[in-house]
C-alpha cells in the first residue's frame, strides 16, 4: 500500500513554493511598476487641483448664433406663444441639452419628435 500523505505532502509543497514565487514574483513587479510610474508623473501637471479655474490656453466661445431651422427644430411639438419657461434657449450654447434632442418613442413623445406625418 502507497503512503498516500508523504506523495500528498511533496506535490503540496513544490506547489506551495510555485505560488509563493508566482505571487512574490508579482507584487515586486507591481511595485516596480508603481515607483517607476511615480516617477514619470512628476513630470506632468495634474488635472483636477483647481476645477473653479479655466486653463488660461483653452478656448473661449464668445458668442453662439442660432438659426430659425434651429430653434424650429428646438421648439418642435410646442405651440405658440411659446412659454416663459423655454426662453432659456436664447442663451442656449453649443453645448448638449436634452430640450433640443429627441427623447424617448410613444407613448411617452409627448412634444411628437418620432412622429411621421401621413
Amino acid at each position: 500500500m502507497m503512503n498516500w500523505n508523504n506523495t500528498d505532502t511533496s506535490i503540496i509543497n513544490i506547489n506551495n513554493k510555485i505560488n509563493i514565487r508566482t505571487v512574490t514574483f508579482i507584487i515586486g513587479l507591481f511595485i516596480l511598476l508603481l515607483v517607476s510610474s511615480s516617477s514619470n508623473a512628476a513630470q506632468y501637471p495634474v488635472a483636477g487641483t483647481s476645477p473653479w479655474q479655466r486653463p488660461a490656453s483653452a478656448p473661449v466661445i464668445e458668442w453662439v448664433k442660432h438659426n430659425r431651422v434651429w430653434y424650429k427644430e428646438s421648439l418642435t411639438g410646442i405651440n405658440t406663444p411659446y412659454p416663459r419657461s423655454l426662453y432659456f434657449l436664447d442663451n442656449q450654447g453649443n453645448w448638449y441639452t436634452p430640450f433640443t434632442r429627441p427623447g424617448m418613442q410613444s407613448p411617452y413623445d409627448l412634444r411628437r419628435w418620432h412622429h411621421t406625418s401621413q
